[in-house]
């Protein structure tokens, strides 16, 4: 048995290597078969009379009149101008080729071109075994901690723009979110209990509206119905606070409605300009469930503490929170850069640190605008006003678009208020991109970027907006050869038009010349073989 499991390994690997020959070969084995598949082409072309097909053919091309090649030019010109307007189109839309794409997915697995699943599911451990590759969620999709109220907020945008802030897929997430926080024992599901996780999941906003009153006719208790009413119903930030005061007496001992409520709270005191109020209840709520930092409420203290200029504060909750040990977002990161930079953005001036270099503090700047920028780049453009911003989803992605539009719609006003923070920012932000390898195969203080963002955020923002993407993608190759084909054939078809005589002049040149090789090939091929051994090929 042993001498069985000893010799196993040393098979494989001859299988390997016999395979590893194999693939290496095919390529030199497909060019002798080519140019044996020529040979007895040129050998045969008595029998099959190439000769006289070639003479009819010309006979044929040289009848044609110079209409017929404009009309062939200009067809090939606008059937590939149409190809390539739907190659931009589908490269816009959705990112890559479309015939890329339909190669890679249909035409690769029939030429029998499929990765090994070996090399990408396992790797190897130091005693030379394979073990799973333990998945990595680059692309996870979060709870925006600072996300806005339907009714108050988003349904207003609606009514004046007629444009949907949210996607359906964002709306799904949050309903099978609060089905989560809200279903509560499902050993001891009331009545209500039913009524509210069907509401989660209406599509349609009044359905749940309805249900949700539906829920407290059953029990005027009912606080995940009042939660309802104050997200969706309440048109107000005022109302949508009392149905959550309303929602926080009916709580009972949930912490998972008594954490949602409290928080929500909070944040109707931010916005109501109660801001010391909402710091205290925010402190509060993170002390007597240090738990749940999850729920990142840390980030809505930073962004009410920025809002009362206490920087000492900030910098107090991100030493607490900026560790290597725990996640990173965009508010944890552009925060600190922003506490940096405002302690020298003041008197910060390119063309002086350029004559003199960088000091210690404004060296200390950059680097955090730096580690910011590596950790999102999308979100300078939008503090800068690059880019026009919209409302923020309801969830985010790590690293994505939409954590950059999130982070910059509540944190552009604080970066307007360090006076020079932004001109600092302007100036330094791209020279990320030159410490970063390249092609992103590594960070250089994160993990590489990860290439799943886009899709995601696609997923997560409204149609209307352009989605922000990095690394730039280069055209695709069928794009840039659609582009040329179409611009040759149409520069053929003009001047067929105008210089007939010259193009057909021109053509005949070019013909000759490609089939001069062909010609010089046959001759020595005749003058090598003798004439008998021809004959007998003919003859056969």
């Amino acid at each position: 048995m042993e001498d069985a499991t000893s010799t196993n390994p040393q098979s494989l690997g001859f299988t390997d290597k016999l395979k590893s020959w194999l693939s290496w070969s095919w390529t030199y084995i497909c060019a002798v078969w080519f140019a044996m598949v020529l040979t007895m082409i040129y050998v045969l072309r008595s029998p099959l009379k190439l000769q006289d097909t070639l003479t009819s053919a010309s006979v044929f091309l040289n009848t044609l009149t110079p209409k017929f090649y404009v009309a062939l030019t200009g067809t090939s010109s606008l059937i590939s101008g149409l190809i390539l307007i739907f190659e931009w189109w589908y490269f816009r839309k959705y990112g890559t080729s479309f015939i890329e794409q339909v190669s890679v997915s249909h035409l690769r697995p029939l030429l029998g071109g499929v990765e090994s699943s070996s090399t990408t599911g396992l790797f190897s451990s130091v005693n030379g075994e394979a073990e799973p590759r333990p998945s990595v969620s680059e692309c996870k999709v979060w709870r925006n901690p600072l996300n806005l109220f339907r009714g108050a907020e988003y349904s207003r945008y609606t009514w004046v723009t007629g444009k949907e802030p949210l996607t359906y897929y964002d709306m799904n997430l949050s309903a099978q979110d609060h089905q989560t926080f809200f279903t509560g024992d499902t050993q001891q599901i009331k009545a209500e209990d039913t009524v509210m996780q069907k509401a989660w999941r209406e599509r349609n906003p009044q359905a749940r509206i309805r249900a949700a009153y539906q829920a407290i006719e059953m029990n005027h208790e009912c606080a995940a119905a009042y939660v309802l009413l104050a997200e969706e119903e309440a048109t107000t930030i005022t109302e949508a606070e009392r149905l959550f005061k309303q929602a926080l007496r009916s709580a009972g001992k949930d912490i998972n409605l008594l954490v949602y409520i409290k928080r929500r709270l909070a944040m109707c005191a931010r916005k109501l300009g109660r801001i010391k109020e909402a710091v205290k209840m925010m402190r509060d709520l993170m002390k007597e469930f240090p738990l749940l930092g999850m729920l990142n409420i840390h980030e809505n203290l930073l962004e009410a503490l920025l809002e009362l200029q206490a920087y000492a504060d900030v910098q107090a909750v991100l030493a607490k929170y900026d560790d290597i040990s725990l996640p990173k977002s965009a508010t944890i990161c552009y925060t600190s850069a922003l506490l940096k930079a405002r302690a020298v953005s003041e008197k910060f001036s390119p063309e002086a640190a350029s004559r003199r270099g960088l000091s210690t503090a404004e060296m200390n700047a950059v680097e955090a605008i730096h580690r910011a920028v590596e950790f999102n780049p999308h979100v300078p453009k939008y503090l800068l006003e690059m880019k026009s911003l919209i409302l923020p989803p309801e969830h985010i992605l790590k690293r994505g678009d939409s954590e950059a539009v999130a982070y910059a719609f509540f944190h552009l006003q604080h970066w307007k208020r360090a006076e020079g923070a932004l001109n600092l920012l302007h100036c330094t932000w791209e020279g990320t991109f030159r410490i970063i390898p390249y092609p992103l195969e590594k960070g250089h203080l994160f993990y590489p970027y990860p290439g799943c963002t886009e899709t995601a955020d696609r997923e997560l923002l409204p149609t209307f907006h352009e989605v922000s993407v990095y690394p730039k993608k280069e055209l695709p190759f069928f794009i840039l050869f659609t582009a040329g084909l179409c611009s040759f054939t149409a520069m053929l078809a003009m001047l067929t038009h105008q210089f007939p005589e010259l193009m057909g002049v021109f053509v005949k040149a070019f013909f000759s010349t490609l089939f001069t090789p062909l010609g010089f090939f046959a001759d020595k091929m005749e003058s090598f073989m003798p004439s008998s051994f021809w004959h007998q090929l003919t003859r056969i």
